[in-house]
């Protein structure tokens, strides 16, 4: 048994909604359908999510939202038309809309959750509707009713273990199951959102509760590629990588897959397939426990951008018992999470997401620094990008480090910072943004272009 998830660019029109039907048809296996909201058709489009963001925004604020609700149903009049379903299709995604859009708006997280997660439910609707229209056994399936219990945390929902046993008796059900993707519910029977993109972490809770022999994540490429596209020009594709590789690479900007999306999936040693939705023939991306390191030390080059560094310098800083918990301790005090910790015996950097300072935040963490803590030398570098080298193999290879290291320099990218994971399967460096695109190529010429030359 398979369960199949499709993201918001599969599902953007019916054309697209019809790719996704012979899709799944054509594997007997395919049971269960997770499907997302609507995407961008494109470039210039808006998602259905955003279209509902703005949306509960605009009610939040006492303002009228009929014209952002009425672009959200034009999005799925249009997709409904196009497959030719019938109205009350429309009807009943109308009904539901302006009911959410009218419940209590005393917590707005909550509201918030309540109206993002319209987009995903409606959807798998239309999508169940279309598939029985065409003579298929198939229904879409409340999350409530099937059990799927979350934490009540707006937008940062996480699965309760009850939740494995309850999806567990979806293997019982006759048809294909088309189910709502990134949302859940508490005990309280509210609607909690998982993190943005939490569609992929829905695929795989349920590919983990009915113990599936594979997860199959439909996307807009044919692969996962070595590093990102747009960067590099026909970058290598992957064929197979570990979850800890992918996990790795996802967090440090890759954006095929969700970073969280793979926990559930892991913990049950499910593989997971990367395909494409308008190539379904392409083999596509495997990802599992275990590979063989056929390909040479690294496997994928990823970059993110927006950090920055704060660096703290103090002359016998390892002599001073708790100096570093009373500096992470006055980041938490401000609601900062941090990225990493590289150090020395007499200083430490603190790398964190620069877009979590709100006004006059960062000076005074930087005042607080040096009053609480007597630092000698306090001071934060901006707009850093942080370049991550995934790859099992480097942990049986001599000299990865060495040969980043060199192509960096040749290309005159200066480094200011690194730091190895110490599971060895990755390394990071910290470059100006600026030279991003610069050290991403010259890693990438070092470690795939010359294997791929000989």
């Amino acid at each position: 048994m398979k369960v199949v998830k499709f993201g918001g660019s599969s599902l953007a029109s019916g054309k697209q909604i019809e790719k996704v039907f012979n899709i799944v048809t054509a594997d007997p296996e395919r049971k269960v359908v997770v499907v997302s909201a609507p995407g961008k058709r494109f470039s210039e489009d808006h998602k259905v999510t955003d279209l509902l963001i703005a949306c509960a925004e605009k009610q939040l604020q006492g303002e009228d939202a009929g014209e952002l609700a009425g672009a959200v149903l034009e999005r799925y009049g249009q997709i409904a038309d196009e497959l030719g379903l019938a109205p009350d299709i429309k009807d009943i995604i109308k009904q539901d809309l302006f009911e959410r859009l009218d419940c209590d708006k005393s917590n707005p997280e909550v509201f918030m959750d309540l109206v993002k997660a319209s987009g995903e439910d409606n959807n798998a609707k239309l999508v169940a509707a279309y598939f029985q229209q065409q003579g298929v056994e198939a229904r879409y399936v409340n999350p409530k009713e099937a059990g799927l219990l979350v934490s009540p945390e707006p937008g940062n929902a996480q699965v309760l273990s009850e939740a494995y046993e309850n999806l567990y008796r979806l293997r019982e059900q006759d048809g294909i199951l088309i189910f709502p993707g990134f949302f859940g519910y508490s005990r309280d029977g509210e609607v909690f959102t998982f993190s943005r993109s939490g569609s992929d972490v829905t695929g795989s809770i349920l590919a983990n509760a009915t113990k599936a022999d594979l997860y199959e994540n439909f996307t807009d490429v044919d692969a996962v590629y070595a590093v990102n596209p747009f960067l590099v020009e026909r970058p290598k594709e992957i064929k197979e990588l570990t979850y800890r590789e992918m996990r790795e690479l996802s967090y440090a900007g890759f954006t095929v897959l969700h970073d969280e999306a793979l926990v559930p999936a892991f913990r049950a040693g499910i593989p997971v397939q990367i395909k494409n939705t308008n190539n379904p023939a392409a083999p596509g991306t495997r990802i599992v426990n275990e590979r063989d390191n056929t390909n040479g030390p690294v496997i994928g080059i990823a970059s993110d951008q927006g950090f920055c560094s704060i660096y703290v310098g103090k002359y016998l800083m390892n002599r001073e018992v708790g100096f570093g918990r009373k500096l992470l301790t006055i980041f938490e005090e401000y609601g900062l999470s941090y990225e990493h910790t590289p150090s020395g015996i007499d200083d430490i950097s603190i790398i964190l997401r620069e877009d979590q300072f709100k006004d006059g935040m960062e000076k005074e963490i930087l005042s607080r620094i040096e009053t609480e803590l007597h630092a000698d030398e306090v001071k934060v570098q901006h707009s850093l990008s942080l370049i991550m080298v995934v790859g099992e193999g480097m942990r049986q290879n001599i000299g990865t480090m060495a040969r980043a290291s060199k192509a960096l320099a040749k290309a005159k990218v200066n480094m200011e910072m690194i730091n190895q994971g110490s599971s060895e399967v990755s390394m990071m460096f910290g470059v100006n943004a600026v030279d991003e695109k610069r050290a991403v190529q010259a890693l990438y010429d070092e470690f795939f272009a010359a294997v791929a030359a000989v």
